[in-house]
């Protein structure tokens, strides 16, 4: 039997003991809005451009918003693309 530390915890076990649990989570979630939006605006056939327009905002703005590593998005401006995209934005908080 191998002596390594974390050997039977989990991956969230090992991130929270590092101190980047949070900054991983807030990083996959943005990564999976991300690709929610992008297949949104795939499947209503819209350019950035188009997007851009209607959420009144910039192509840039779309940009920063499609950037799964860009995790400091808004509310506002996630309000503003799920409205732009006929949908409605849902948080919740849940147990930790």
């Amino acid at each position: 039997m191998s002596n390594k530390k974390y050997r039977g915890t989990d991956l969230r076990d090992f991130l929270d003991e590092q101190g980047v649990l949070g900054e991983v989570e807030a990083r996959a979630l943005k990564q999976a809005l991300s690709l929610q939006l992008e297949r949104l605006i795939s499947e209503q056939a819209l350019t950035k451009t188009q997007m851009a327009t209607r959420m009144k905002t910039s192509r840039a703005a779309v940009d920063r918003l499609l950037d799964a590593s860009n995790s400091s998005i808004t509310l506002n401006t996630l309000g503003k693309a799920a409205q732009a995209l006929g949908r409605k934005l849902k948080i919740e908080l849940v147990p930790a």
